[in-house]
């Protein structure tokens, strides 16, 4: 969880101080790169903590593209990413999951723990109307205003391939079950865990902050 949240905000800091005298071209080509490898390196992982890796690899792309054109948008994307990576891991502690498989069953020890696990991935693959659409369509909006439209393109193929595998995720805890020789019936909430503080108030960041967006582009 250190890894992939806060050891992001030195390098992103060294980022924002240095790059007026980055080259722009090499630096679109570095995020171009690190969005795909981020998403074609994600789509066959079964273990949780790969997925989030690459996961990271693909949102440090996005931060990085718009740091010469808008260095607030790369701050923007980084809290936002650091609230909804911090909710996914609370929840994955709490119940123990470090693989896809695993998550079949999240179902029958805790309802509101997945809805909260699905509407957190969701965000943090980017679809409307939740907080993770607000950086990327914005992100998006200033490449194409500086007619990088090829740069914008890649960048929204390859947060489909980044969606592809949070679908894969929400596909298993929500709607099958793996195949089982446990012939034994199912403990409706039993032994159901119980989320922190922080799950609800880093769901609600990572989820309801899209109608701030006029708020947001004023100040950037």
């Amino acid at each position: 969880m250190i890894l992939l949240t806060w050891q992001k905000i030195a390098p992103t800091s060294i980022l924002y101080q240095i790059s007026p005298s980055l080259n722009m071209n090499l630096l679109i080509l570095l995020a171009v790169s690190s969005t795909l490898l981020g998403g074609w390196g994600g789509l066959n992982q079964t273990h949780l903590r790969k997925i989030l890796a690459y996961s990271s690899i693909a949102h440090m792309g996005w931060m990085t593209v718009i740091v010469l054109i808008n260095p607030s948008l790369t701050i923007l994307n980084l809290l936002i990413y650091i609230a909804a990576t911090l909710a996914i891991f609370l929840c994955l502690n709490l119940t123990s999951t470090t693989k896809i498989n695993a998550l079949s069953n999240l179902w029958n020890k805790s309802a509101p723990m997945t809805i909260t696990l699905m509407i957190i991935l969701l965000s943090l693959g980017g679809l409307p109307p939740l907080t993770g659409f607000m950086p990327k369509w914005l992100i998006l909006q200033e490449l194409i205003i500086y007619n990088n439209i090829t740069t914008a393109m890649l960048l929204a193929f390859s947060a489909l391939l980044n969606l592809f595998f949070y679908m894969r995720i929400i596909y298993t805890s929500t709607l099958t079950m793996f195949p089982s020789n446990n012939s034994s019936k199912f403990q409706w909430f039993h032994s159901s865990p119980k989320p922190t503080s922080l799950i609800p108030s880093m769901t609600i960041i990572s989820a309801m902050l899209l109608p701030l967006s006029p708020l947001v582009i004023n100040l950037t």
